[in-house]
């Protein structure tokens, strides 16, 4: 009875002195290996695997009392995936409650309205953060990866400011990019106005680059979209610059000339009817509102004025006038 009483004594001293131990432990601070110390969690990683982890890195001493910190907290499935940055010591305690609060640092990409596919493309490949997986691929290969089913990509991503973490792929930013787009149309066009000269959300769509390109003010935006709606139902082409320097490619140095428009090729709005085969640029969502809800309006007509306003005419004889004296006034 008494080798009992001892045994139990000593079971209960040894759960009391390690439970003193790991107390202290987890409440002490930790070393970093560099301050600030930036790591990320991946996405799907649980408790043991991030233990191991910043165990490995020389954070943690030991990877079980993480976890086992982590259990007697009953917070194991509540660490969340991202970049973290440790600028001063700090306890395991501590570093927990960081880890399921889920302050991360947003690592984050911007896509402009206007920007072409290829502009696209040159930020992600070079963006530190984002791991390059359709740099050697082309445009078709990328669509298929991203599960597009239209067959040239310009126009069909969302121009916003998307937040990852580090190491993201960018058919990931991609995919949310498009998918972020077609939300967008398919809302919008259930909300068109009606007897619309535009057949399918991605006729809007290319519509909606050519605003897009066309103005940078708001308020001319549907009233710029009713122009070119009035011309597409009257069958009149749609003339409009941005579309053929878009097909002029690298052969456009800046300055439009009228041999350009007059020589055709698939972009060229000068020479061929109806809207251009797809997309110029990638409209932002106040172009494609504009697009499929048009100012009421019998303008066929309109000019920069150059102060990123726009003057409307309905008839060839005003809009020589406007031309007329707006150029007149740039070049003064």
């Amino acid at each position: 009875m008494r080798t009992l009483t001892r045994l139990i004594f000593l079971v209960l001293l040894i759960a009391t002195l390690f439970s003193g131990w790991l107390y202290l432990h987890v409440h002490s601070e930790i070393n970093l290996p560099a301050t600030p110390y930036e790591f990320t969690i991946a996405p799907g990683s649980n408790l043991k695997q991030v233990s191991k982890q910043l165990s490995n890195a020389g954070v943690l001493v030991h990877d079980w009392s993480f976890v086992l910190l982590s259990r007697y907290m009953g917070n194991e499935s509540e660490i969340k995936a991202g970049d973290y940055t440790l600028t001063e010591k700090i306890s395991q305690v501590a570093l927990l409650k960081y880890l399921i609060e889920g302050d991360v640092k947003q690592n984050e990409i911007k896509f402009l309205e206007g920007w072409t596919f290829s502009q696209v493309r040159e930020l992600l490949n070079t963006h530190s953060a984002i791991k390059n997986d359709t740099a050697s691929l082309s445009e078709q290969e990328i669509l298929q990866l991203i599960g597009a089913t239209e067959t040239a990509a310009e126009g069909l991503f969302f121009p916003d400011t998307y937040y990852f973490i580090r190491d993201s792929s960018d058919v990931e930013i991609l995919q949310r990019a498009y998918h972020t787009m077609q939300n967008h149309l398919q809302s919008a066009w259930s909300t068109r106005q009606e007897s619309l000269p535009l057949k399918t959300p991605y006729e809007a769509l290319i519509l909606a680059s050519i605003v897009e390109k066309e103005t940078g003010l708001e308020s001319d935006r549907a009233e710029i979209a009713g122009v070119f709606i009035n011309r597409l139902r009257i069958g009149m082409r749609l003339q409009t610059d941005p579309t053929v320097i878009y097909g002029m490619g690298d052969k456009f140095d800046g300055n439009l000339r009228k041999k350009d428009l007059q020589t055709d090729q698939a972009y060229n709005t000068y020479t061929r009817a109806g809207l251009p085969p797809t997309p110029i640029a990638m409209p932002g969502l106040s172009s494609i509102q504009a697009a499929l809800n048009p100012a009421e309006t019998k303008a066929i007509y309109f000019v920069a004025k150059g102060n990123g306003e726009s003057q409307f005419s309905t008839n060839l004889t005003d809009h020589n006038r406007a031309v007329n004296k707006y150029q007149r006034q740039q070049k003064q």
